[in-house]
């Protein structure tokens, strides 16, 4: 018996079109007007509590400890493994995040990891 391939209905593109859209645009955002930005940076330093500090500090952690970058690899070998919509979508928000955010290289291969994942068979149904 011969398995298909996995492939994404026209709805399944739609949403991933619109979460990785909207996740780089907020990584975008976070770069260039929060960790970028010299007026906010210095904002932050001095105590202002705000939501954007907050996210801020939180998106500094997370990016100089490749977070996103090792969960976006993480995500994108278990999609290889058994190809869902739901890890494609995870594995697209944190390799769009680490991307932007300085993981460039583990989030590389994640996206590599992602594209192969369309090679593989589609999941038995019973």
């Amino acid at each position: 018996m011969k398995k298909d391939p996995f492939k994404l209905t026209a709805r399944q593109v739609q949403w991933l079109l619109i979460v990785g859209f909207l996740s780089v645009g907020y990584a975008i955002y976070l770069r260039y007007l929060a960790i970028e930005l010299s007026t906010t940076a210095l904002a932050c330093d001095a105590g202002l509590q705000s939501a954007l500090c907050k996210s801020r500090l939180v998106m500094t952690y997370l990016f100089k400890n490749s977070v996103f970058g090792i969960a976006a690899i993480v995500i994108a070998v278990l999609n290889l493994l058994r190809p869902s919509i739901v890890l494609i979508t995870g594995a697209l928000i944190a390799a769009g995040f680490g991307i932007v955010l300085y993981n460039v290289a583990l989030s590389g291969i994640a996206v590599g990891l992602l594209i192969l994942g369309f090679a593989r068979p589609a999941p038995a149904t019973a």
